[in-house]
């Protein structure tokens, strides 16, 4: 379980694999994007991977930090909010939310050990 603390920054095992995937899930119709959509999502149970820009506010980290913990969801923190924005082919974006589980296993095990993953158990 998950002490509330970041994990040591790591190097991200395929972080060109992973913006693919969220592409794909973006395509698919299994991303949602944007503040209020994110956080609907977390609420319902259908967000299955919750990606915080490493740009975003400490306001913003926290708050998603806080939502994902609450409702057991793996948050992963990684990319800029322009590359996050731009593979998903939308404006700069500080949060998505992958909302199929296959696709979400995918993101995470391409960001593999990333400067923060928190495991929710």
């Amino acid at each position: 379980m998950n002490s509330g603390q970041p994990a040591p920054v790591k190097k991200m095992r395929d972080p060109a694999r992973a913006l693919n995937a969220l592409g794909m899930a973006a395509r698919a119709g299994k991303l949602a994007s944007g503040d209020e959509t994110v956080l609907r999502a977390i609420r319902s149970g259908k967000a299955k991977l919750v990606v915080v820009a490493a740009d975003a506010s400490d306001k913003a980290k926290k708050k998603y930090g806080d939502k994902c913990r609450a409702y057991g969801v793996r948050r992963v923190e990684a990319f800029d909010r322009r590359t996050l924005g731009a593979a998903i082919g939308k404006a700069e974006r500080v949060v998505v939310a992958v909302l199929d589980a296959g696709l979400a296993a995918l993101v995470a095990d391409r960001l593999g050990e990333l400067s923060e993953v928190e495991d929710i158990e």
